[in-house]
């Protein structure tokens, strides 16, 4: 009978397992090592559920989320098993002090979830991942998982526990004196008579302990939410995806190789053709383009919101169109094509045309802005078409660099996202309300319509005050009542504010009583509310003409 060392599918000697004490270290479910709990991992877990609970439970404003986003980063990291520290990780803290300081200085509710989704990318960042966009959704969604995993991991260790403990002589008195002194409390919070029989001063600081634990027992939809922080968290700190991940994953540089067997590709004439076409037809329209809508002055009654708003929304559509079409090209068996520098050169010249489409739909929406003025879709326009002509250059990237198609994919994500965290760190309405009031300044009061119809932040009331000199009786009573309006708004909602505490906080509400309070005797008839309302209506009736 043959030894069970001389078959070949024996493990060597070096593989024998050989018996100890150490304690065995518990393996994941998908086979890999789990690193054992350490208390600084406990107590930033602990942390982050107490700092949740007073900045967004209980919180009630911008500052308690700004505090939140600044926090929660360094207990990640601090808790972190195995920290990654790189420069994206860098990058992304930058990103979320940033968008804290937005929501100091004027902020709302709706970028907590920018703020939450940067967390994500933290985490995953710290557990050694690129964060790409749609690998962040599924490590996100893999929290629950891991973060189950991680709890009953901790319940074990718990279980695990040495006799070393018993060894500590010291425990054995402070555990039960402080047992004792605990329960003691309780009982005497909860008798009253027991209260008064420590003394008037014992008794007045029992009272107030009593008050104080009444107000701090949680609600059970807050222990719902302290479960749901804990449980996230751990599993954004132990992940189940792979830490590491692979080669490619962490430079994020997929490259295609282009095969050595060059054969004919059966779609090149068709791709060879569409390019054609287009370029004849982007060259036909840009003509028309640059000759209907450059250095001309328009006449009255001009159709500025087909051309401009409407028109440049389409002419968008068509940019991301061609992102798609030349993308699509080349991939797949073209590449093989010998006749592919041919297709590359008809590309290029293709995507000069498509660079100067773009310059045509930013001409057409400083066309609106001049017009009426600058407005707050108008900032998210400009965001919009920027973003394209990224995402079409990434294309261009990708044909000359030859990247496959997740690469593109995931860059496109990226531009998407960070599109959206630029928009939401822009202080858009400063920008606006400058830009408009500027322009009505030098003569010009067709902006005054988007002062009088659009909504104005707390950020974008004191660049107001300069229209408290202008010329135009209407626009400068109106902006007077509107003034006087939001001052009154401001003043009503200091009670309501400081009940709701510091997580309210914001710096423009506090600057637009500093700023507003000194010019009061600018428009003390508005305090009457019939004046107030009937100057605000003439001037909403005289802006809307250029509406």
């Amino acid at each position: 009978m043959e030894s069970p060392l001389s078959s070949p599918i024996a493990a060597p000697v070096d593989a024998i397992v050989v018996p100890s004490d150490e304690p065995e270290i518990p393996e994941t479910e998908t086979g890999q090592a789990s690193s054992p709990f350490e208390w600084r991992e406990i107590a930033a877990l602990v942390a982050l559920v107490v700092v949740a609970d007073l900045t967004l439970y209980r919180g009630h404003g911008p500052a308690g989320i700004a505090l939140f986003l600044v926090v929660a980063p360094v207990l990640f990291l601090l808790g972190s098993p195995a920290p990654t520290i790189s420069r994206t990780l860098c990058c992304i803290a930058g990103m979320l002090i940033v968008l804290a300081g937005r929501l100091v200085w004027c902020g709302s509710v709706l970028m907590l979830p920018i703020g939450l989704a940067l967390l994500v990318a933290f985490a995953m960042s710290l557990s050694g991942q690129r964060p790409y966009v749609l690998e962040a959704l599924v490590f996100a969604s893999q929290s629950v998982w891991a973060g189950y995993r991680g709890l009953a991991e901790f319940g074990r260790s718990l279980l695990r526990v040495r006799t070393g403990v018993a060894r500590m002589t010291w425990l054995s008195v402070v555990l039960p004196a402080t047992t004792a002194l605990v329960f003691s409390t309780l009982f005497v919070l909860a008798n009253p008579d027991l209260m008064e029989a420590f003394g008037e001063h014992i008794s007045r600081g029992l009272t107030a302990v009593r008050e104080w634990l009444i107000q701090a027992v949680p609600e059970p939809l807050e222990v719902l939410f302290w479960l749901a922080v804990l449980w996230i968290s751990m599993g954004l700190l132990r992940p189940v995806m792979g830490g590491s991940g692979s080669e490619e994953n962490l430079r994020g540089r997929a490259k295609v190789d282009r095969p050595a067997e060059q054969r004919p590709s059966p779609l090149y004439p068709a791709f060879r053709n569409t390019l054609i076409v287009v370029i004849a037809l982007f060259a036909a329209y840009l003509v028309f383009e640059f000759k209907t809508l450059w250095f001309r002055v328009f006449p009255d009654g001009f159709h500025y919101s087909g051309y401009a708003h409407e028109g440049a929304a389409w002419l968008t559509v068509a940019l991301a169109l061609a992102t798609v079409v030349l993308s699509a090209i080349f991939r797949g068996e073209v590449l093989r094509d010998p006749r592919l520098p041919k297709l590359q050169r008809m590309a290029w010249l293709w995507s000069v045309e498509n660079l100067l489409l773009a310059l045509a739909v930013y001409n057409r929406l400083f066309i609106y802005i001049g017009f009426n003025g600058m407005t707050r879709m108008r900032i998210i326009g400009l965001f919009g078409i920027s973003a394209v002509v990224v995402g079409f250059l990434l294309v261009v990237w990708k044909i000359a660099r030859h990247r496959d198609f997740v690469w593109l994919i995931r860059r496109h994500l990226w531009t998407l996202a960070i599109a959206i965290y630029l928009w939401a760190i822009t202080p858009v309405d400063i920008i606006t309300v400058r830009y408009n009031v500027q322009r009505i300044l030098t003569g010009d009061p067709a902006p005054s319509v988007q002062i009088s119809v659009h909504p104005i932040s707390a950020e974008g009331i004191p660049w107001l005050l300069p229209l408290l000199e202008c010329d135009d009786p209407v626009i400068r009573e109106g902006v007077r009542a509107m003034l006087a309006e939001r001052l009154e708004q401001a003043e009503n909602a200091i009670p309501r504010l400081d009940q709701l505490g510091w997580t309210a906080f914001q710096i423009a509400d506090q600057v637009v009583l500093e700023r507003l309070r000194p010019k009061r005797a600018e428009w003390t008839r508005y305090e009457d509310h019939s004046e107030r309302a009937a100057s605000l209506a003439k001037f909403h009736d005289y802006a809307y003409q250029w509406y």
